[in-house]
């Protein structure tokens, strides 16, 4: 080891090699060998030797705990999938019965009930989600999720989930628009990843915008780029908060605005905007909106439908 770095450094090159003498095997040795040229005489090495032992045993403390830490990590990980997946099957029989008798199956229900039963749906829904969004999470940072990849018009899952959101923004008073390419934007992605990139940033944007503001979902390409934009008239985000956005749990704002969600929405957004190969971004003014772009380079050139040329004009006829 140490000859290498000897060879190294006759090439004018600054190395540094730590290795155990033979005479100590339990300590560390640090060496620094640098090349001088003298004018007028040969090169010369110049070796600077340190015990490096207190140093090494700092980096193996940091490299045990960070194996720990990854560990643990993992540990949480499994827990939470085998979670999610174990509450789902009886959450969909409590939300599936909880239907049943919001539609009246089998006779009719006193009002009261009949309102426990849409309170027992509505609350049904909103824990399924979660538990996907947990589950998701849990599958990418186990390097688990796999993306089903296919070639399809991007503008079929972004009209499903405007579509999905409307009658959330409906409720609130919020304007919902979508501007949407009016020839079709062939994509290789995953169908269902794309849908709910978009329905987790428009869930996000409708909830914390006020009644009577607007939001408007943007999609184009630009070369290899796919670029979806989703912008809010809504609170807006502190800059001292942007910088959290995007991480599991992280969430923006005062109490009354945290107790909305639960931070997972963005962090599944940024995950799976990754696996993609795509970056996510946020710009936001507090008091007035805000514009969170997420760009995927998941053009399909070749498949890319090319506009058909316009119809010759027909020749006037005299009357």
């Amino acid at each position: 080891m140490v000859a290498a770095a000897m060879t190294r450094a006759e090439t004018g090159q600054t190395v540094e090699v730590q290795f155990s003498p033979r005479a100590a095997l339990d300590r560390r040795i640090t060496l620094i060998l640098r090349r001088f040229d003298i004018a007028g005489d040969a090169p010369r090495l110049i070796a600077q030797a340190f015990d490096g032992t207190s140093q090494f045993a700092r980096e193996l403390r940091l490299e045990n705990a960070r194996l720990e830490a990854e560990a643990q990590s993992a540990g949480k990980t499994r827990f939470l999938a085998n979670m999610s997946h174990e509450l789902r099957t009886p959450l969909n029989a409590v939300i599936g019965f909880a239907d049943i008798m919001r539609q009246r199956l089998f006779g009719a229900l006193p009002d009261r009930y009949a309102g426990y039963a849409d309170s027992i749906h509505e609350a049904g829904g909103h824990l399924l989600a979660l538990i996907n969004d947990v589950l998701d999470l849990s599958k990418i940072e186990a390097e688990r999720y796999e993306l089903a990849v296919e070639t399809f018009d991007a503008r079929d899952a972004i009209s499903a989930a405007i579509a999905l959101v409307r009658l959330q923004a409906d409720d609130r008073d919020i304007h919902l628009a979508g501007v949407l390419p009016p020839h079709p934007l062939a994509v290789t992605a995953d169908p269902r990843a794309l849908k709910q990139i978009t329905l987790n940033l428009l869930s996000n944007a409708v909830k914390f915008t006020p009644k009577g503001g607007s939001v408007t979902v943007t999609l184009d390409a630009i070369g290899p780029y796919m670029e979806l934009a989703v912008a809010d008239t809504g609170v807006g985000i502190a800059p001292e908060d942007l910088k959290r956005l995007g991480r599991p749990f992280e969430q923006a704002g005062g109490a009354d605005q945290r107790s909305q969600g639960t931070g997972l929405g963005l962090s599944l957004v940024r995950s799976l905007t990754e696996l993609h190969g795509g970056r996510m971004t946020i710009d936001s003014t507090l008091g007035e909106g805000t514009v969170i772009m997420v760009r995927l380079p998941v053009i399909a050139f070749a498949s890319r439908v090319e506009p058909t040329a316009p119809a010759a004009k027909p020749e006037p006829v005299e009357a």
